[in-house]
């Protein structure tokens, strides 16, 4: 298959040629030997420090090119940020030999990624900059950047904000756009700021399998794949709920997962096929502790990202100080609709349902037609951190019945801005009772619900064998780095979302 290239993709790869005509390597293998950064030079250095600046290594991606004769101003961005490099001719070559500069340094691109070493001093215009004394070419560059304007303080003006180039390509997104980095940033401090948190409370992080013969743990239509080997069907994980349980059986007290999950459903702003779940199961705990110990944690996130419980989300500020409101799901439903569902059958909502014009299909029982009226008329008016509470047991296969309310679980889902980012449950632990209500969702599937559970016999025998009283929670990583980091998408705190793939033909 030929390759289409552009005029400026013919010219770099004429200079490429070059290069190698005369000897020069553009893609050389040895370590280069970096010791400092770009933020680390414009931030410490002064007159009084400049012998512990007197010797620097530095490496970067070409973000622009002043020519000015026989000296180049070049700014190189690095990993934590830009600096400026002082190239002078007869500096970099001493002798009669100007190879370097006539076939290296005068044909240098925007994008090329180069290293220089030298001492750093301040410019006539006050800028920090390195007095190159070495310049070696790391990288040629053959495709060039969209380009960007910057200023002297290196902030991007006319940035590429097309969504399909930016998640197609990444890895442009993060040369260009410097904060779209720091978002990714904040969602590895945001993860090990859980981590931390669970590890100091004595919980375990275990690895579960991410294949699976029956896909449980939630209501899902799962990824279906085939290994050869064994002749069998398998799926992708929806959830890693009944393997963590397992392991509650065996003994643990606390153990919790980040786990990749995988569901073959549509995609918005805040859905993609694959996604992190973070899973945690503690024994004999309940849901109550389980609200008290989330508070405390996402707090906790809060105050590590931004040093405030206040957060900005669009044009909303969200407080994530403890405690949060709490409030029953049908009372949620009464206060924005003025109905009490509470005692209707399914025929009942779903009179409710066109009453409210939700559109619901005839495939769904009770518990998923609570869900459309919650989702359609309760759930966007919480925009402050809140726990809807104590759900229909219909709602809910895996969660263990409620202490005093009949008819109800031991549930909550944590709101925020309008959006679910967490759930959990006093879990069901009576072998009997889980049983029947896996047997109820095989009813649903035989309907034609396609996200009913499949029945977990080996999950039921563990079960069988006793389960400690347990509370367990899912939090929605994605969607807390979203809120946390004020981000209007899941595709802009995922690297790589998911994509219609790309036709790379002639």
């Amino acid at each position: 298959m030929s390759q289409h290239l552009s005029e400026q993709e013919i010219v770099r790869r004429e200079k490429l040629s070059q290069l190698l005509q005369a000897g020069i390597e553009a893609y050389p293998a040895p370590l280069y030997p970096v010791n400092s950064f770009s933020t680390d030079i414009k931030n410490n250095f002064t007159e009084e420090k400049k012998e512990e600046f007197s010797s620097v290594c530095v490496a970067g991606r070409i973000m622009s090119i002043n020519d000015k004769g026989k000296v180049f101003f070049i700014k190189i961005q690095d990993s934590k940020g830009i600096v400026q490099l002082y190239v002078k001719r007869d500096e970099i070559c001493p002798t009669d030999d100007k190879t370097l500069w006539d076939v290296v340094v005068k044909h240098l691109d925007l994008g090329d990624i180069i290293g220089a070493t030298g001492y750093v001093f301040i410019t006539k215009t006050g800028e920090t900059s390195v007095h190159t004394q070495t310049l070696t070419l790391l990288t040629k560059s053959l495709k060039p950047l969209p380009v960007v304007k910057r200023d002297d303080e290196g902030n991007v003006f006319d940035e590429v904000t097309d969504p399909e180039f930016r998640y197609r390509q990444r890895y442009v997104d993060l040369i260009i756009n410097p904060d779209v980095k720091e978002t990714f940033i904040k969602r590895t401090k945001l993860i090990n700021t859980i981590r931390d948190f669970l590890n100091e409370q004595g919980a375990i992080e275990v690895d579960t399998p991410v294949l699976q013969a029956i896909p449980g743990g939630a209501a899902a239509r799962p990824f279906a794949t085939h290994h050869n080997a064994l002749d069998v069907p398998f799926y992708l994980r929806i959830a890693n709920e009944l393997y963590l349980k397992r392991l509650i059986v065996g003994g643990f007290d606390w153990v919790y997962e980040f786990s990749r999950n995988f569901r073959n459903e549509g995609m918005d702003r805040t859905h993609n096929p694959e996604f992190t779940i973070l899973e945690w199961y503690t024994a004999y705990k309940d849901y109550y502790w389980m609200m008290d110990i989330t508070e405390q944690l996402i707090e906790k996130v809060a105050l590590a990202l931004h040093g405030t419980t206040d957060v900005q989300l669009g044009d909303k500020i969200i407080n994530f100080k403890a405690p949060f409101k709490r409030i029953s799901i049908y009372d949620s439903i009464k206060e924005n609709t003025g109905i009490d569902v509470s005692s209707f059958d399914e025929a009942g909502l779903r009179d409710v349902c066109k009453q409210l014009k939700i559109d619901v299909p005839p495939t769904i029982g009770k518990g998923k037609l609570i869900d459309e009226i919650f989702g359609a008329t309760s759930e966007h008016t919480y925009t402050q951190p809140t726990f809807i509470i104590d759900y229909p047991v219909e709602m809910s296969p895996l969660t263990k019945k409620h202490r005093s309310k009949p008819g109800l679980v031991e549930r909550f889902e944590l709101m925020v801005n309008g959006k679910e980012i967490a759930n959990a449950y006093s879990e069901l632990n009576d072998p009997i009772d889980q049983r029947e209500r896996f047997e109820e969702q095989v009813k649903l599937m035989e309907r034609g619900d396609d996200e009913a559970m499949f029945i977990d016999y080996d999950f039921l025998r563990a079960l069988e064998y006793g389960m400690p009283p347990t509370s367990g929670i899912g939090i929605g990583i994605d969607r807390l780095v979203m809120m946390m980091t004020n981000q209007a998408s899941i595709q802009d705190v995922l690297l790589f979302p998911q994509m219609r793939p790309e036709n790379f033909e002639g």
